[in-house]
Parts: structure tokens; sequence; C-alpha cells
């Protein structure tokens, strides 16, 4: 009875946290197109940057207090402190792999949805240079990180490794707003101001925003949590927690986000916001990976690792090509699948 209770109680809390992340994504997508329109930002910069680093921060902080946890308690539990290393670095290598590939199928699934409903047209309406710019940025950041493991035992190496990748998303960043072409069309009504007639100010976007991205924050802590919780219960491996739950928990404002723009055609947004992600994913919570921990990726890390960059490659050379289109980014969903499938047997079969 408690089994099957403990089950009912965490699957209540992970649909509310659900429904929190949902209406969060839409009040911040909403304040964030606004804060473009303020600050006179294109819908590159708007999607690749801000969209992209606000929703990335939630699975960000997984593997920076795996680790962080892990170091606290390396004095009373080497085995305890090793395992935080592997939640946090499978974490980190989950990231990538689940933007390139099932956040990708997602977005091109709604495109496709949105279209047959006649909502709009199936063809992608996308910045060529902004999202070609963020493929190769990551492209070239998570390639570094994975040669990374050359230099497991040499920690000199890797923090210096780190230093080049953080330095690789500041020139990433100046690319970004150098290039900025004009500003987008003007945003829906602001939804704070919907409701409560406050106008549309610059301090009440800001505080959208905020709230916004707080409520995501809110949802995906307790989503993480509770699915843990869920995972312990139904005896779920600690591998396919790090590398899979907690990514699928936490990439999930950027699936909804991404969602809501190719609902209204601003595929820009909606990519730019997935590769924007990507590149940060690539740099930040890669270089913490490679300074803090020992980097000593296993087989399944690594081949996710490779896929997520075999994916990236492929759209970054239809994207020159012309000729990106839903279907593409719907496969994605097959190199999912087939990773996540090979970790379980693998796991099963140990």
């Amino acid at each position: 009875m408690e089994f099957s209770d403990g089950i009912l109680l965490n699957t209540g809390v992970l649909i509310v946290a659900l429904l929190v992340i949902l209406g969060a994504a839409e009040l911040f997508t909403n304040g964030v197109e606004w804060l473009g329109q303020k600050l006179g930002l294109s819908e590159g910069v708007v999607g690749s940057v801000l969209a992209a680093v606000g929703t990335a921060l939630p699975e960000t902080l997984i593997p920076i207090v795996a680790v962080c946890s892990a170091h606290s308690a390396a004095a009373d539990a080497a085995v305890h402190a090793s395992m935080r290393h592997e939640v946090g670095i499978g974490a980190i290598a989950g990231a990538p792999f689940m933007l390139c590939t099932l956040t990708m199928a997602v977005c091109g699934t709604a495109v496709w949805i949105f279209s047959k409903q006649g909502g709009r047209s199936p063809d992608l309406a996308i910045n060529n240079a902004v999202l070609s710019r963020d493929l190769s940025f990551f492209i070239f950041a998570y390639t570094f990180a994975l040669l990374g493991t050359l230099a497991t035992n040499i920690p000199s190496v890797r923090q210096i490794m780190a230093g080049i990748l953080i330095l690789t998303y500041v020139v990433y960043l100046m690319k970004t707003f150098a290039h900025e072409g004009e500003a987008g069309e003007a945003p829906e009504h602001l939804h704070l101001d919907g409701l409560l007639k406050v106008g549309t100010s610059l301090g009440v976007v800001i505080v959208q925003v905020i709230a916004g991205l707080l409520g995501i924050l809110a949802g995906a802590y307790f989503f993480v949590e509770h699915i843990t919780a869920l995972s312990h219960t139904i005896s779920v491996p600690p591998v396919i927690l790090s590398m899979i739950i907690a990514p699928v928990a936490t990439e999930l404002p950027e699936k909804f986000n991404s969602v809501l723009w190719a609902r209204n055609g601003k595929d820009t947004l909606a990519l730019g916001n997935i590769t924007g992600a990507l590149v940060f994913q690539g740099c930040f919570p890669v270089a913490f990976g490679l300074a803090f921990t020992q980097w000593n990726l296993g087989l399944g890390t690594v081949l996710s690792g490779v896929v997520a960059l075999c994916c990236a490659s492929v759209y970054l050379f239809l994207i020159k090509k012309g000729k990106l289109n839903f279907r593409v980014l719907m496969c994605g969903a097959f190199f999912y699948i087939a990773v996540v499938s090979y970790l379980m047997i693998t796991h099963l079969t140990d």
C-alpha cells in the first residue's frame, strides 16, 4: 500500500510541476519578446541569448549542485561522493544530447501539427546566419570538451581547457550582438498587463520575465525532486536518472518555449532558443565539469556526446543548404530512443 501511495503522490506532484512549468514558460516567452522589443534587440539575440540562457539555468544547476555536494561529502563517504560526481557528469552530458535529439524533435513535431491545423506554414522561417553561428560554436565547444577525456589525470590541462570554453562563450556573445539584425515584429499583449492593467513599461516587463523564470525554476526543482523519489520507488538505475530523467525534466522549459514560438511561426526564436542553449550548455557546465571533476566519461556518456555532435552537424549542413525542415528535426527522436535503449540494455545486461 505504501509503495502505491508513494507512486501516486510523486506522480501527482509531477503533474502539478508540469502545469507550473507550462504556465511559467508562457509568461517567460511573452516577457522575453517584450524585453527584446524594449531593448531594440533582434529575434536572433532574444532567442539565442536571453531565452536560451534563462531557460538553461535549471539543468545547469543540477550538475553544479551534484559536484559541489560531492566535494563536501568526500571526506565522509568517498563512494557517495563518487556517485555524485557521476550524476553531475551525466547531467552535463545529458543536456546537449537531449537538446540535439528529443527537443529538436518536439519542435519539428509542433511545426507539423500546427501546420496541419492551418495555424502556420509547414516551411521553417529561420535566420540561417543565426542558427549556423550557434551550431558552429556548439560543435567546436563540445568536440573540444570530449577531447578533454584525454586529460583525465592532468588537472592543470583540464582547467586550461575549461578557461578556453568560457572564453569561447564570451566570443560567441560578442559575435551575436555584433551581427544583430533588425528587431522582430511587435509581440502580442503583455500578459501581466492583461491580468492587472499595469501597463507595458520596461519595469513591468522585467517583473514578468523574472516571475516566469522563477516559476520555471520552481517547477523544474519539484519535478526533479519527485522524479528522483519516484525513481527510487520503482528502482530506476542512477545512470538513467542522471543522464536521462533529470535532463528530461529540466529541458522542459526549452521544449515548451519553442513549441509556443513555433505555434506562432517564430521559428528563429523557437530554434534559436534551442541552439543558443546548446552553446551555453556546451561551454559553461562542461567547463565546470572539466575544472572540478576528473572528467572520466563512460562509454554511454561519450556515445551521447557523439550523437549530439552528429545531429548538430547534420542540422548545420542542411541549414547552409537551405534544406532544413520539420521532418529532419523529427528524426532526432529516433536517435534519442536508440541511445536511451542502448543505455538501458547495457545496464540490464551488466
